[in-house]
């Protein structure tokens, strides 16, 4: 190599004392940051932004790349980042040929990630405190739980807000209720005489002593959810927006199927460095939708990939499932796995893999996506 290879552990905390150290010492060895190879084992911390900033070739070795070449090092299977910093060093050193450099995505890819990261987050905490909401509202106030048709939509936690307690539900008169429905919007007006008469219903009388302190539980879940629903659609709107400016936008728009959050998460498992992943079976690996198949003489096992990127693989999925309902060759292919003997899981899990090959050809391309055309493909690949 024409520089200084350096390996550095992800588990060092002081990053600033760390990297001046190295830049330091590299400055002493009289080459330049870009003539200085660095090999990681994460590219999600800050080392890697202070890193690329100073135009240093930086090189993300996956943790089990690392840890299945221990044992050129030792036989003990002994541990400690001295000797993990030199494995990433020397692995860096000779087979640097396997190793793509990385480089960050893009001004709209990187804010994009984050965001959709903070939506994920906001969804399971909304599904969190749903159920809680639903469970603290069985003990005292049920009516609440089954008026609308989902108790974390904004009609039900404003309508929990104004009448916390049955007694007050009980005294609104239609002439109240329907107004109430109609200032938020609620989009079935012919069915309002039948969800008065749900609320009507006469229910089990809960203990006087309990109801305060379940009510203000309520009201505090009630608040916290409309925040966290007000949050995400925001952060919603701002992936749209971001998603609208990206050049690669249309290639992601043009698959059958995939809701404008899918669109947004597909585009970024795939980011802006085509050459991040040279072949279709490399994003495949990360999503974990291809199999491990391992092979000596005769015995052949094929096994479920457990090492994976598990967010990437619930986004493939999750749009394969929505392809099959949208697209008649998916359907079709899915239809075959199910007859084959797989599960559901399955199914969709080899119908996604099937969809990465095709989008990582589209997006190495800048191809829309032509279902004619990719059902005239398949015909003529059965005929030869």
């Amino acid at each position: 190599l024409k520089g200084p290879v350096i390996g550095i552990v992800p588990d060092i905390h002081d990053v600033t004392y760390k990297c001046g150290t190295a830049e330091k010492h590299i400055a002493s060895l009289n080459v330049t940051s870009p003539q200085c190879q660095i090999a990681l084992e994460t590219a999600h911390n800050l080392r890697v932004d202070f890193l690329w900033s100073r135009q240093y070739q930086v090189y993300v070795i996956a943790p089990s790349v690392v840890h299945a070449a221990r044992g050129r090092l030792t036989a003990s299977g002994a541990v400690n980042d001295d000797q993990s910093a030199f494995l990433l060093a020397d692995l860096l050193r000779t087979d640097r040929h396997r190793f793509t450099p990385w480089k960050p995505d893009g001004p709209l890819v990187t804010p994009m990630r984050a965001k959709l990261s903070l939506i994920d987050s906001l969804s399971h905490s909304i599904t969190r405190y749903t159920n809680r909401l639903h469970a603290v509202l069985q003990r005292y106030y049920p009516q609440a739980c089954t008026l609308f048709s989902d108790l974390h939509t904004p009609i039900s936690l404003h309508f929990l807000i104004t009448y916390p307690v049955p007694d007050l539900a009980h005294a609104l008169s239609f002439s109240q209720f329907a107004p109430f429905c109609r200032d938020h919007h609620y989009p079935f007006p012919h069915r309002l005489p039948e969800l008065y008469a749900r609320l009507r219903t006469p229910a089990l009388q809960p203990n006087p002593t309990i109801i305060p302190a379940y009510q203000e539980e309520a009201g505090f879940l009630a608040q916290l959810l409309l925040t966290l629903l007000e949050r995400k659609e925001q952060t919603l709107r701002e992936v749209r927006a971001l998603f609208a400016q990206h050049p690669d936008a249309p290639i992601f728009s043009s698959l059958p199927g995939a809701s404008p959050l899918l669109e947004a998460k597909l585009l970024v498992m795939f980011g802006d460095q085509r050459e991040r992943f040279p072949s279709p079976a490399a994003i495949q690996a990360l999503a974990g939708t291809c199999p491990v198949t391992d092979q000596s003489g005769k015995r052949r096992r094929v096994y479920f990939r457990k090492a994976c990127n598990h967010d990437y693989r619930n986004t493939a999925q999750q749009f394969a499932m929505e392809s099959a309902m949208h697209s008649e060759w998916a359907a079709t292919y899915l239809a075959e796995a199910l007859a084959r003997g797989h599960s559901k899981s399955h199914a969709y899990r080899c119908l996604a893999n099937r969809w990465l090959g095709i989008i990582w050809k589209l997006w190495q391309t800048h191809q829309l996506y032509d279902e004619a055309y990719h059902l005239q493909q398949i015909n003529q690949h059965r005929k030869r």
